[in-house]
């Protein structure tokens, strides 16, 4: 079984001409690779920075996007999102609120569970206050024995890209990592956020940050000042991308994948040989 990960889709409106064809291009690219896998992935989970500027037209422009999608879609939010705008245009078994009124919720698919968590807070880095917290231990301690994803837009562990990482003292941080410190059965943190694929880990778990189906962020770890700009090139035309979770019934194992037509380069005429 494979559940597919889009994230960082930026969709906007014709107030952002440029962006808006780029996108959706970029998103229209992703969307028919996802749906040409074999096996076809069983959902997606769309991990947050759905639209640019968290405005109702442009989720009602991400809904006529995703209208066409044979697939189930199940969103998170980021930092570029609006709960309340969202939440007007989407609503359903794919867009659910706890007792908070924060867009996270626990959804099972065949043998797995999938934890969506709502990171939104601020302008950038993200946060995840005592009341998410409580919900996610609560909503962890409900299926202590299945294979879960924890799907966050933003990943708590830095990249290197350093305008992007979170403040290494940020209480948020301290909050996530006591309630996930010991979950044995959580298998991976799905992210998004950086724009591009990285790993780590945190809490003794897998991070797992997909690429983004709009433009990726340029791979510069080098020292930058963030009050003084120096001309840096900080997002690139980079291909789309997209993650792939696969899941046995036990273990689960993420890939990273570009999405495209690409010729192929070598393919199965004759029978494998067995090597000693």
């Amino acid at each position: 079984m494979t559940i597919a990960q889009i994230t960082d889709l930026h969709v906007t409106t014709e107030k952002d001409p440029l962006n808006q064809q780029r996108n959706e291009d970029r998103l229209r690219q992703v969307m028919k690779s996802i749906h040409g896998l074999r096996p076809r992935p069983v959902a997606i989970i769309a991990s947050g920075d759905l639209v640019d500027r968290g405005e109702i037209e442009e989720y009602l422009e991400l809904q006529r996007l995703m209208a066409d999608s044979e697939i189930p879609i199940y969103y998170a939010l980021g930092n570029h999102d609006s709960r309340e705008a969202f939440l007007e245009v989407f609503g359903g078994p794919f867009a659910r609120t706890d007792d908070n009124g924060f867009v996270q919720y626990a959804v099972d698919i065949g043998p797995m569970r999938m934890v969506v968590c709502d990171t939104l807070e601020g302008p950038n880095h993200g946060d995840y206050d005592e009341a998410r917290a409580a919900w996610l231990s609560k909503t962890l301690d409900e299926a202590p024995d299945r294979p879960t994803a924890v799907i966050l837009h933003h990943p708590p562990i830095p990249s290197g890209i350093q305008w992007m990482d979170p403040e290494p003292d940020s209480p948020w941080l301290g909050r996530l990592e006591a309630v996930l410190t010991g979950r044995q059965q959580v298998k991976v943190l799905m992210c998004g956020h950086i724009h591009r694929a990285f790993n780590g880990v945190f809490a003794g778990h897998l991070v797992s940050a997909a690429p983004a189906t709009s433009i990726q962020l340029t791979l510069d770890l080098t020292e930058v000042d963030m009050h003084v700009p120096d001309g840096r090139e900080i997002l690139v035309e980079e291909p789309p991308g997209y993650a792939l979770l696969m899941c046995d019934g036990t273990n689960l194992t993420t890939h990273l994948c570009l999405a495209g037509e690409y010729a192929p380069a070598v393919t199965y005429n004759f029978p494998f040989r067995k090597l000693a």
